[in-house]
């Protein structure tokens, strides 16, 4: 079997014809990528082929690595002269839907470690326009670190500070040799995060009041919100996909077929980059926050407000979740009657809340992917705060009542929190008999070991201390939540049921 590569484009190799096949043309190098993992190559890279197959745009793409070590996939795209396979599967309009792509936008993978000259070079290279990263949450921070010339930064702010410096020096200044920067790391406003810190290492680093100017004014840095499920590479299907193949590739990404990217940035990028032209859901905005309050109220919120309450009924994965009659129901009424209606407005309408919860559905329902319940209740605290509490509060400010389910999704929670040991760094709970973990703040955990035992199951007065003392505990939540009319009780008249007479009970109620 032939090994994936160029000339496989050239010398008359039969592909599928259930194969999309990316430009076969040359590409200047255009972008630069921190980060050659499987969300970007599935994500934005698939985004950028689409546009250069159908003549929209011209442009390869390097991938830089944005820590050291960890050469295999590297090496294996450079072998594969930047080629690999994307399989993006998944429903849509209740329908299952397979799409196959050779990706040839990638031109090739530096390891800046080992070869910082030829890093060096890219930011003298006058082609180049955007720059793409997505280095963990963890990646826009802040840093204090000097200025050092022979090695990499450390912090990635301080690389693309680095960076710029060359550029800017390389073409003394010129407005037109600016970079757009297309940030992906997971935290707000990514893009002014890492303008900020740039911009702070170059006052620290006292590079001149001409060198900030350039940066803001010949340089853009978008803020973005992107959404797409990678599962990477195929590790239990790789060789039987390379045999319906007819070659070998050892850098298979796997992908969900929704995705969104919403970009905030000026109007006149749409030109540069004509994503929406090529038929992708890409959204150019001058404000990203509505949509982020879309995905995370909508498609987390689901999440977070359903999985802990379908763990407990027994189920184990996101599609036993969708499976079942009962808690299908129950996300369908959750999500239009009571997060819709809230989060509905101006910014955000009727119609797209309904069409964004639809797909969520068909995300939910995706065959392909086995999302594990306990995966998703990681951190839950947290996540209950942001994704499902403030659609609470906004819903009694609307209504002047509590939503049904969202309020005992809330006492699901505390119960799934019910437990009496930590172990390596777990909480232990117990569903028909079986231990499970608790993964969260270790505070978090200290304080539910610890309510838990002082509560009575049996006595509801009992019941009410713990919900009471969980709503006062103003280090989870944005406030006491016992000021929210009618709240704890209602939950406490939950959580005593899901406690004595099981949750699944205590579901039938609610939705009925």
């Amino acid at each position: 079997m032939e090994k994936l590569n160029r000339s496989l484009l050239s010398n008359g190799f039969k592909f599928n014809d259930d194969l999309k096949i990316g430009s076969t043309k040359e590409m200047p190098e255009r972008v630069i990528q921190f980060g050659e993992g499987n969300f970007l190559r599935a994500f934005v890279d698939y985004m950028f082929n689409e546009i250069n197959a159908q003549d929209l745009f011209t442009g390869g793409i390097t991938l830089v690595q944005p820590i050291a070590g960890g050469d295999f996939l590297r090496n294996v795209l450079n072998e594969q002269e930047g080629l690999y396979t994307l399989i993006a599967r998944g429903r849509e309009n209740g329908e299952k839907v397979t799409d196959k792509t050779l990706i040839t936008c990638v031109n090739r993978c530096i390891n800046p470690y080992s070869d910082f000259e030829t890093y060096n070079s890219c930011a003298k290279n006058p082609e180049l326009r955007f720059v793409v990263s997505n280095t963990t949450e963890a990646g826009i921070t802040w840093k204090e670190e000097a200025m050092v010339t022979d090695v990499p930064q450390d912090s990635f702010p301080a690389k693309v500070c680095n960076f710029l410096y060359l550029r800017f020096k390389e073409f003394n200044g010129a407005e037109d040799k600016g970079l757009v920067f297309l940030p992906c790391e997971l935290i707000d406003d990514n893009g002014k995060m890492l303008k900020k810190y740039v911009l702070q290492h170059a006052e620290n680093w006292k590079l001149g009041d001409d060198f900030k100017n350039w940066i803001e004014n010949a340089c853009v840095f978008t803020s973005t919100l992107v959404d797409r499920i990678v599962t990477g590479y195929p590790r239990a299907e790789a060789k039987d996909l390379c045999e319906q193949f007819g070659y070998e590739d050892n850098a298979i990404d796997t992908s969900e077929i929704f995705h969104t990217w919403v970009i905030e940035g000026p109007a006149e990028l749409e030109k540069e980059l004509p994503f929406p032209k090529a038929g992708l859901k890409v959204i150019y905005t001058p404000d990203v926050k509505p949509y982020k309050k879309r995905k995370v109220r909508i498609l987390n919120g689901a999440h977070t407000c359903s999985v802990l309450a379908a763990f407990l009924a027994g189920k184990d994965t996101v599609g036993e979740l969708m499976d079942d009659s009962k808690f299908y129901t129950y996300l369908e009424k959750v999500l239009n009657n009571e997060i819709i209606p809230t989060i509905q407005g101006p910014d955000l309408s009727y119609e797209d809340l309904k069409s964004f919860a639809d797909a969520v559905f068909d995300r939910f329902k995706n065959p392909f992917i086995r999302h594990e319940l306990l995966s998703i209740s990681l951190n839950s605290t947290s996540k209950f705060e942001a994704r499902v509490l403030h659609t609470i509060q906004e819903y009694i400010e609307k209504n002047k009542s509590l939503p049904k389910i969202l309020t005992f999704s809330f006492a699901a929670y505390i119960a799934f929190y019910r437990g009496d040991k930590i172990v390596d760094g777990a909480l232990i709970g117990t569903r028909n008999s079986a231990e499970y973990p608790i993964k969260d703040d270790a505070d978090v955990l200290e304080f539910y070991k610890a309510a838990w035992a002082e509560t009575d199951i049996s006595d509801k007065a009992s019941v009410a201390a713990l919900v009471k003392k969980v709503c006062a505990n103003e280090k989870m939540w944005f406030g006491d939540l016992n000021k929210l009319e009618g709240f704890a009780q209602t939950v406490t008249d939950h959580l005593f049921a899901i406690l004595n007479d099981g949750v699944e009970a205590e579901v039938d109620k609610v939705l009925a």
